[in-house]
């Protein structure tokens, strides 16, 4: 099953040294456990740019679509034999990163 975690914070790149280097041992036994599958830092919502093109017109529209003190500042995607398991991991990230942590299923694809 696959999981993303989703580290919330209320600034970007806020991460000291200390932070980083327990990120990146912890990235680096998710690698060694067969968890990773990918991760990222993301920029600050002011980049953001909301796209919609569901009608004929497309609308760009600069700033997030929702607005809170805290937003998404980066995410790993995991990979996870079952809930449970992708909990643990959770809560290793959220040690790792000194950050709360959300955690949300993939949802498995239909096959016709």
């Amino acid at each position: 099953m696959r999981f993303l975690l989703c580290v919330l914070d209320s600034r970007t790149g806020s991460a000291d040294a200390s932070e980083m280097a327990a990120i990146d041992a912890f990235n680096d036994d998710l690698v060694r456990k067969g968890h990773w599958v990918l991760a990222a830092g993301l920029a600050d919502p002011a980049s953001t740019v909301l796209v919609d093109a569901r009608g004929d017109d497309v609308s760009l529209q600069s700033g997030p679509a929702f607005t809170t003190a805290e937003y998404t500042s980066g995410f790993w995607i995991i990979e996870a034999a079952n809930a449970s398991e992708a909990t643990a991991i959770a809560q290793a990230a959220s040690r790792s990163c000194q950050r709360r942590v959300e955690m949300r299923p993939f949802l498995s694809p239909s096959r016709t």
